[in-house]
């Protein structure tokens, strides 16, 4: 997410040109266009999408700063809800590990009816046979207990490991967070790149605007040929198309910037310019970056502790090997009735479970935690390179954006010094509108390198923060 195209280029373009030459009238639009004539072609007509462009500022109401479009993000963005909702779930699990150290109890009763019948023969000859019908009911009920009193670490271990996990999540959680900020800023410096670049365009745009007047009064006179009208109807043509994709880039810009804030909204918005102040310590040896990145990064701490939850499991594991101790109890009522002619019974002991042999089935449980822990480590020794990398890469971006910011600027001018003198020998009659159209160019370009390097500093200085663990980003308001 480092890179952010540039959008605007002028260059003359000779199909253009030969369509403005082959149709000099002005384009249609909506709307009665102004009074032209074939001997003042210069009085075009700005097209529907360069007016709204050019309006647009004046329907953004609505300013939104940094931190509002973060605040949006820990509120909305689904990725930060969904890391919240695994935390939760973690922590029941750490709930549900240490159920195992409370008695255990559980209840059953029930009540049956039953009917049985038996012929009877009578002494009397000739008597029929008599049936007798037994009617039987029977309640049963019982309540037992189960409490663990031993059992050589193997409850403790998962509940040890169930908490580390939660905490691994927790951690996890954090990074989330960060990857979002970050996410929000880089889209946010988009924006405002986008809407520089934007104010860029629409000044390139009245500039040749004015120029077409000033080159078409002077071919009026007959001061200059009207090749150079057609050159300059094509580089304001150029223009409007720089305009029209700037508009869309910036357009584009804001809704990535709703999509990162997880909102559903309109983007008839602004943003508030930001400079975003120098990251403690960007210009320390990398060393000493790194360092501070490995203590304060939440992915880091929670790869940690899921060593330490593994570690856990493999005692654990091991310990299937050895037995279990709980007391027992046990009281049930029996009876026709359960008030009333009932046999009530207790029962208590104490229970040794031993699973002697399973058939190697611990042996295998216990490699395989093993070769899950050395997995982990290795995802740590690859974290920490991986981290050394990001730091790097972060602190080289800031230091080349800052010497490249330095660079634009003066680029930029020098560039507008070489369209003023431009300008001033074609007024003289020196220069030609070749001349003129290429300083523009240049001066365009010098512009737009100049606002690309001024925001590219800004978002290497954020992923420097979040490289290093960084929540906070120092910015002052600037407009």
């Amino acid at each position: 997410m480092r890179s952010l195209p540039l959008t605007l280029s002028l260059c003359v373009l000779p199909v253009v040109a030969g369509a403005q030459a082959a149709q000099p009238a002005a384009p249609a639009t909506t709307q009665p266009a102004p009074a032209t004539t074939a001997q003042d072609p210069a009085k075009s007509v700005t097209p529907p999408a360069v007016q709204q462009s050019l309006t647009m500022s004046a329907a953004e109401g609505r300013v939104i700063t940094l931190a509002d479009a973060e605040a949006a993000a820990r509120q909305y963005q689904p990725s930060l809800r969904s890391a919240q909702a695994s935390t939760d779930a973690a922590y029941a699990r750490v709930d549900q590990s240490f159920s195992s150290f409370l008695p255990q109890v559980s209840a059953n009763a029930g009540y049956t009816l039953g009917t049985s019948n038996r012929a009877v023969i009578q002494n009397v000859p000739g008597s029929d046979t008599g049936v007798v019908s037994n009617s039987t009911r029977r309640f049963s009920g019982s309540i037992a207990a189960n409490q663990l009193i031993y059992d050589f670490g193997k409850t403790s271990g998962r509940y040890n490991a169930s908490k580390e996990n939660a905490g691994a999540q927790e951690d996890s959680q954090e990074q989330v967070l960060q990857d979002a900020l970050r996410n929000v800023r880089t889209a946010y410096f988009n924006v405002l790149t986008q809407k520089a670049l934007l104010g860029v365009a629409r000044e390139t745009l009245q500039s040749e605007e004015a120029r077409l007047n000033q080159v078409n009064a002077s071919v009026q006179v007959g001061s200059r040929p009207e090749i150079d009208l057609l050159q300059q109807r094509t580089a304001k043509a150029n223009a409007q198309v720089a305009l029209i994709r700037a508009q869309n880039a910036y357009a584009t810009a804001k809704a990535q910037l709703n999509q990162t804030m997880g909102v559903e909204t309109a983007t008839d918005y602004t943003v508030q310019d930001v400079t975003v102040a120098a990251i403690a310590g960007e210009d320390e040896v990398l060393d000493a970056l790194v360092k501070r990145a490995l203590e304060a990064r939440p992915d880091v701490a929670a790869r940690e502790r899921q060593i330490l939850a593994q570690e856990s499991q493999v005692k654990v594991t091991k310990a299937g090997h050895l037995p279990s101790l709980s007391a027992t109890g046990n009281l049930s009522d029996v009876g026709a009735n359960p008030f009333n002619g009932a046999t009530l019974s207790a029962q208590g002991g104490i229970q040794l479970s031993w699973a002697l042999f399973q058939g190697g089935l611990v042996n295998a449980q216990t490699r395989e935690a093993n070769a899950n822990l050395r997995d982990l480590q290795a995802q740590k020794d690859a974290l920490r390179q991986q981290v050394r990398l990001q730091v790097e890469q972060a602190r080289l971006n800031v230091v080349a954006t800052r010497e490249a910011l330095t660079a634009a600027d003066e680029a930029q001018v020098n560039a507008r010094e070489r369209l003023r003198l431009a300008e001033g020998r074609y007024r003289a009659g020196v220069g030609n509108i070749i001349e003129v159209s290429d300083a523009q160019v240049a001066f365009t370009n010098a512009a737009a390198q100049q606002v690309q390097a001024t925001y590219d500093l800004a978002t290497s200085r954020a992923e420097l923060a979040r490289a290093l663990g960084t929540v906070e980003l120092t910015t002052l308001a600037s407009g």
